[in-house]
């Protein structure tokens, strides 16, 4: 007669529990009947625009900094593991009310920054937005943010931006213009973030050997990760906002601000959930020096993209170019690290942007089965 471990007598059959997908299920039950619970309100109430409405963006805005998190909060939540949940949620919190407060009053009512609804550069589009609020919205708008909760569960860095932009572009323009920023985004973050630290890997070496560091580095940190989250929070706050009207009334306005507050007091409950491994498996990305770096460089990137157009960006693209940079770069200047450790940078990088790609693909699909006649502009634009 066999003896069942104690593992195997708490989790049912151990054979069982060896296969991937039956684990996944079992151990993401809770998340699966939510989603469930998702899709059957998007289904009964996707017809029916003031629910809808709300519907969406409560999946949108939960769905979108779940996702993003690991670039503008990532590293923050990681090397601040030790401190309260709440002191972090305050701080996050605070900058978001003042952020699209600001926007809110000086925009006239847009929370955007511009992003989706601009009157001088869209005059004669609907809604002066190249992606306008749909006077009825599809089944597949409202799922659209449950597709990319289930891809941040099965931690994949999906673009928030192409993911759920897409679906309310009225052009092929409105997903091709967002791609080339993208793309240029990502390629110039990953020099920029390779170069810091090619050059300057001697000099943080050895300023980063011992573990004990100055408190003007977490000072340091918080500055630098409060602008980060600050800029951030300009370019995707579109992606959050794009369920509801382009201009909001101050009573929707509140009810606006006050559930992503919530939303993020349990995403920093929960310590950036699942696809904040993508961010904890890099190098020493504990380390409070090594994080302030990190977000000062992606500081810098966005702010030159927020200035420069304004046309939506996807972030992800740009923190992966962030990241994968300072990964290569590491493996090429550490002695010790050899071939093994060059593969392995190299394989998180191409892991990295394939899932992204992925992501697009399904972005474009989505936006596709929103709007047929998107197809015939894609190819199109794209030359087949």
């Amino acid at each position: 007669m066999s003896v069942q471990t104690g593992k195997q007598a708490k989790g049912g059959s151990f054979g069982i529990k060896n296969y991937y997908f039956v684990g996944l299920i079992l151990r993401e039950k809770t998340f699966l009947v939510l989603l469930l619970l998702g899709l059957m309100a998007s289904a009964m109430f996707y017809q029916v625009h003031s629910v809808a409405m709300w519907l969406g963006f409560i999946f949108a805005g939960y769905a979108a900094v779940a996702n993003d998190s690991i670039q503008t909060l990532g590293t923050f939540i990681v090397s601040n593991s030790k401190r309260p949940w709440y002191v972090l949620w305050a701080f996050v919190a605070l900058i978001f009310i003042a952020v699209v407060t600001f926007s809110f009053i000086h925009f006239d009512g847009d929370v955007t920054y511009h992003r989706i609804y601009n009157p001088e550069i869209y005059p004669d589009l609907p809604q002066n937005s190249m992606y306008p609020q749909p006077e009825s919205f599809s089944f597949v708008q409202l799922v659209a943010p449950l597709v990319l909760l289930l891809l941040t569960r099965l931690r994949m860095p999906v673009s928030t931006t192409f993911l759920l932009l897409s679906c309310f572009t009225i052009q092929a323009k409105g997903i091709t213009d967002v791609f080339s920023k993208s793309l240029s985004g990502y390629f110039i973050a990953f020099l920029l973030s390779m170069l810091i630290w090619v050059l300057g890997y001697n000099l943080i070496s050895r300023f980063f050997k011992k573990r004990n560091h100055s408190r003007n580095w977490v000072i340091a940190q918080w500055i630098t990760t409060g602008t980060l989250w600050g800029v951030w929070l300009m370019q995707d706050a579109a992606n959050i906002a794009v369920y509801l009207p382009r201009q909001l009334s101050i009573s929707e306005f509140i009810v606006f601000v006050s559930l992503i507050v919530a939303g993020l007091g349990l995403l920093m409950f929960q310590r950036g959930d699942k696809i904040q491994h993508i961010v904890s498996e890099k190098k020493r990305i504990d380390d409070v020096r090594a994080a302030t770096l990190i977000d000062l460089s992606y500081a810098i990137m966005l702010i030159y993209k927020l200035f420069i157009s304004t046309i939506p960006l996807s972030t992800t693209w740009v923190f992966l170019g962030i990241i994968g940079g300072r990964e290569i770069a590491i493996s090429i200047m550490r002695k010790k690290s050899g071939r093994i450790h060059k593969r392995h940078a190299l394989k998180l990088v191409a892991r990295d942007m394939v899932l992204a790609l992925i992501g697009l693909i399904i972005s474009a699909f989505l936006a596709i089965g929103v709007n047929p006649i998107l197809a015939d502009e894609l190819k199109a634009t794209m030359g087949f």
